[in-house]
């Protein structure tokens, strides 16, 4: 598409947007507070690199497909994730999970991992000028094979997550240490039942205290930040899960920490959307896990639908960009993992972009004058207003790819790349 045709179509729709009163340059300037922190484990379907050719296994996760050309080696995967950063607008992060370590070839448990093991990773972001984000990995190990890990009653697997996780905080405290951003540090455990269970208190006793122990060491916010995860169920766990939204949300508001919101993690007539502003009255901050269930938990590649759009829109509604860490959550392996990995993240983006036309401060005098009919009438006009020609004029001022042009610059980092891998 021509500059000259997305600058002509940004002026038309400029002048339609002021006429509600929204200034599109402020909007796309706005944009760059919208920072997203890109899943690692999309390219290559949550395998890590604790051995070669590492294959997921057990704990609740699961992945599908076998689409050509995965990345199988920690070059591979940066250079995968190059890619995406070149093909997406604005300024992103990492988010990095512990089975992700630069290990080189040596044989190191979680509960002995070091920051040795991340720092040719932190170096990387030093080199992409982008921050970091880490997660303890309590799944696809041995001591998981129970179908508990920090809510274990035997304490040798128990204190070994805790280990786990100890660890992990003190290597998140150093990554936002060297980059100068704080890394968000998140717990999500896979523990539950199958069955019905009769002594369910049991094991959250355990789990309370196991993160109590874990998080008794404080580290300075400016460096890291505490995040708990909740779910509803998982492959496994259909009876119970331990880590439930009440446990969690208690947890987090008992020890100031932040609560992660992933909207797969609910049933499926919850709206993560209605849960932020509900949350941010009692925590500081939120993190968010974007994704898109289907039916379930299914981590399918994000869209541009009206769960996705509630998220962005309550968080710009409510000016709570500072106060809400985003970050994503799918892992498709049955299509191209590049083309997934920039098709959700756009569409998260573009969720952002749209919340940020929407001449909210009308909105809300129709809604405190009663009157209804016009919120909803001027709420249904939004939707066809010209957003996509603002979208791609933001992409052009970016220097990325406009429009659909992604696709064939996708379609060309395969052939010369991943269909030789």
């Amino acid at each position: 598409m021509a500059n000259e045709i997305i600058e002509r179509a940004y002026e038309v729709a400029k002048e339609q947007y002021a006429a509600l009163g929204i200034d599109t340059d402020k909007a796309i300037e706005k944009m760059k507070e919208v920072v997203i922190s890109l899943h690692c484990w999309q390219t290559d379907d949550v395998g890590g690199f604790e051995t070669p050719d590492a294959e997921l296994s057990g704990g609740g996760i699961q992945t599908t497909g076998n689409y050509p050309g995965k990345a199988h080696t920690m070059e591979q995967m940066r250079a995968d994730l190059e890619k995406v950063l070149s093909l997406l607008p604005g300024k992103q992060r990492l988010n990095l999970h512990a089975i992700y370590g630069d290990f080189q070839g040596e044989k190191v448990d979680r509960d002995q991992i070091e920051i040795k093991h991340y720092q040719s990773w932190i170096d990387w972001c030093k080199k992409q000028g982008i921050g970091m984000d880490f997660n303890a990995s309590c799944f696809s190990h041995p001591m998981a094979d129970s179908g508990f890990t920090l809510s274990s009653k035997n304490e040798e697997i128990r204190s070994f997550w805790v280990e786990h996780l100890k660890r992990c905080r003190e290597i998140s405290a150093e990554i936002g240490k060297q980059l100068g951003t704080p890394c968000v540090h998140n717990t999500w455990i896979p523990d539950g039942a199958k069955d019905t269970p009769v002594d369910r208190n049991g094991h959250r006793v355990q789990l309370k205290k196991s993160l109590d122990e874990a998080m008794a060491t404080d580290y300075p916010k400016s460096q890291m930040k505490d995040a708990v995860e909740s779910k509803l169920f998982g492959i496994g766990a259909e009876s119970m899960t331990v880590g439930s939204h009440d446990f969690y949300l208690g947890y987090a508001i008992k020890n100031n920490k932040l609560i992660c919101l992933d909207n797969g993690h609910f049933h499926p007539t919850e709206q993560v959307g209605d849960k932020i502003s509900a949350c941010l009255q009692f925590v500081d901050e939120v993190l968010l896990h974007v994704t898109r269930p289907i039916r379930w938990d299914s981590d399918h590649v994000v869209t541009l639908n009206e769960d996705v759009q509630l998220i962005a829109s309550e968080i710009i509604r409510s000016n709570y960009l500072d106060r809400v860490n985003i970050g994503l959550d799918f892992f498709d392996a049955s299509i191209n993992r590049i083309g997934a990995y920039v098709t959700g993240t756009r569409a998260a983006q573009k969720a952002f972009m749209i919340a940020l036309l929407e001449p909210t401060e009308t909105l809300k005098e129709y809604e405190e004058e009663g009157k209804n009919f016009e919120r909803l009438a001027l709420l249904e006009e939004l939707k066809t207003k010209p957003f996509g020609a603002v979208w791609d004029y933001y992409c052009l001022k970016e220097g990325v790819p406009v429009s659909e042009a992604y696709i064939a610059e996708i379609q060309q980092y395969e052939k010369d790349v991943l269909s030789k891998r």
